[in-house]
């Protein structure tokens, strides 16, 4: 009995301390990993918007929601290594490490044809203000605006027309033997409602998007197979790099022709939207770019000569970077002593994506002698084609704790940390950022642990 009171005695005495900590468990608990499924889909983008801006993936003030899912924003440092590793990766999947498609390159203006009303125009903007002038001075119309459009430029809104052109030289190369690809990383230009979340919108913009184009030309009755292979094979290489790969889905699509295909789609937190699309466009295309020349176009599929049906593969690599940034980014809330929520961003990106896979700097000790050090590090490290950050530039110092938060928001895989003890034994330490272990290793095994992970991931 004395024991049941001594313990409700102490109960009391401890009773706020008691639920100062089952608090602190509860929210550890409730808040210690805060996914996109489970987060304020607005506040995660809201964060994602202030870490691109923070961290320069994306350049400018003036970011929004519309602006990140149509790609019309300038990239900054970051962004721009990102995109390009997301776009090396492409060709090496696609034309590397493939006997049967070949890379090109074509001009941003398309020559006029039958499908020029579909394309964007460009013009002088003074030359059409000139004749605006003159036809409202003259009633009668003596200008002729419809004369006057005829002297536009058109740009390209995809990258067939080049490949298409192309076919017949190909053709040759390949000694007229189907099936073959052609492929094409390029800028097109895209019409775009100014305003795809409003109910009423009638006003169109144009925006700059880079593609990543495979046109394939196969037989016509190897065409429907085809397409099978490659919706298979695009969506396994989206779903490689990502932490999350069921984001990624196949859906059947159609466009506003009626040409049935199938979309890639990623799930951002504000809806899914679409990535890649994959069509059969039969031979019409084909023929109408070659004024219907069969003899031109023929190719052999086994025995068979045959005119081939056209697949297009196209990805839009800018919003390839913004679904890899929205799937990378690990939100985690954490509370301190005082009961205060701090929440920490960690850019998982995979090691292939990640802008900087090292980052080098510096901690205590004599400042010249640790730079020269670094300096040495970092060209062993980017000879062997490791991108490296130079922390050890920076003229403000920061704690270890401050540099984890920096380099986990860049994205960056790895820290080396080269001090005092590097001078006396060799010995750097190297953190990791998706274990965030931190481990103490001569400077010759780190350098050769590094460059062999990153070549193997």
């Amino acid at each position: 009995m004395k024991f049941g009171i001594m313990i409700m005695r102490q109960w009391k005495v401890s009773n706020k301390l008691f639920q100062n900590h089952w608090k602190i468990l509860g929210l550890w608990l409730g808040l210690r990993k805060c996914s996109k499924s489970t987060c304020d889909l607005s506040g995660f983008t809201e964060t994602l918007l202030e870490l691109c801006r923070s961290r320069h993936f994306v350049s400018g003030d003036e970011i929004t929601q519309d602006m990140l899912v149509d790609g019309s924003f300038n990239y900054g440092h970051l962004g721009m290594e990102l995109k390009r590793n997301l776009a090396t990766n492409w060709w090496d999947s696609m034309v590397l490490s493939r006997e049967q498609v070949f890379g090109m390159q074509s001009p941003h203006q398309l020559k006029v044809n039958q499908n020029s009303d579909k394309s964007m125009k460009l013009m002088d903007v003074a030359t059409l203000q000139v004749a605006l002038d003159k036809k409202d001075a003259n009633k009668e119309g003596s200008v002729s605006l419809k004369d006057l459009l005829k002297e536009y430029i058109i740009l390209r809104p995809n990258l067939l027309q080049g490949a298409f052109r192309e076919y017949t030289t190909s053709l040759n190369l390949v000694n007229r033997k189907l099936p073959f690809g052609l492929a094409e990383i390029g800028v097109c230009y895209q019409p775009i409602p100014s305003s795809k979340y409003s109910t009423v919108c009638n006003a169109v913009r144009t925006v700059e998007v880079e593609l990543a184009s495979l046109v394939w030309f196969s037989s016509p009755w190897t065409s429907g197979r085809w397409l099978d292979y490659w919706v298979r094979q695009r969506l396994l290489w989206w779903r490689k790099f990502a932490r999350s790969p069921s984001s990624f889905t196949a859906i059947d699509s159609q466009d506003n022709d009626g040409i049935k295909g199938t979309a890639l789609y990623f799930t951002f937190p504000w809806g899914k939207e679409p990535i890649e699309t994959l069509i059969n466009l039969g031979d019409k295309d084909l023929l109408r770019e070659h004024h219907g020349n069969k003899s031109s176009l023929q190719g052999r599929d086994g025995r068979r000569t045959v005119v081939p049906h056209v697949l297009s593969v196209s990805g839009n690599l800018d919003r390839g970077v913004m679904a890899f940034l929205c799937d990378s980014l690990q939100l985690t809330e954490k509370v301190d002593s005082k009961l205060r929520i701090n929440q920490k961003k960690v850019l998982k990106l995979h090691p292939f994506l990640a802008p900087f896979k090292v980052a080098l700097d510096m901690g205590k000790g004599p400042t010249i002698e640790l730079r020269q050090v670094c300096e040495g590090l970092f060209q062993e490290l980017v000879e062997k084609k490791v991108t490296v950050w130079p922390g050890y530039l920076e003229t403000m110092h920061m704690s270890l704790e401050q540099l984890s938060i920096k380099y986990d928001e860049m994205g960056v895989i790895f820290t080396i940390v080269v001090n005092e003890t590097t001078l006396e034994n060799g010995l750097v330490q190297l953190r990791n950022r998706d274990t965030t272990m931190k481990e103490m290793g001569h400077i010759s095994e780190v350098r050769d642990f590094l460059i062999k992970y990153i070549r193997e991931s």
